[in-house]
């Protein structure tokens, strides 16, 4: 499925990858842009808008949604980002997550979708 304006089908974005090469990321973790990435020239449509959504802290799972791509797929672009030193991931404290954090990350996604 593409939307509308992609070209290409989401699993090209990633060269058919459904992991990033690094650890796998949770879709909880935050992500920033680092000053390398604000100035990148050529940086491919999706890897472009990561880039400029992560202007403020941003999650993986919100980036999926941003992107209209599965969190798979999300994960994939942002540990290509990560490697390139364009972004930086700032997982969260090992542990048991907070419902309260859960509810957030649940709401701040429902409203970039809907």
């Amino acid at each position: 499925m593409t939307e509308p304006g992609r070209v290409v089908p989401v699993y090209a974005v990633t060269g058919k990858r459904t992991r990033a090469a690094g650890e796998a990321l949770p879709i909880e973790a935050l992500v920033t842009a680092a000053p390398a990435g604000r100035h990148a020239r050529g940086l491919q449509r999706e890897h472009a808008r990561i880039v400029a959504a992560a202007e403020s802290p941003v999650s993986i799972a919100e980036l999926g949604a941003l992107l209209a791509v599965p969190v798979g797929v999300a994960r994939v672009l942002v540990g290509d980002l990560a490697e390139a030193g364009y972004v930086s991931v700032h997982a969260a404290a090992r542990g048991p997550l907070d419902r309260d954090v859960l509810e957030r990350l649940l709401e701040g996604l429902r409203a970039r979708t809907g």
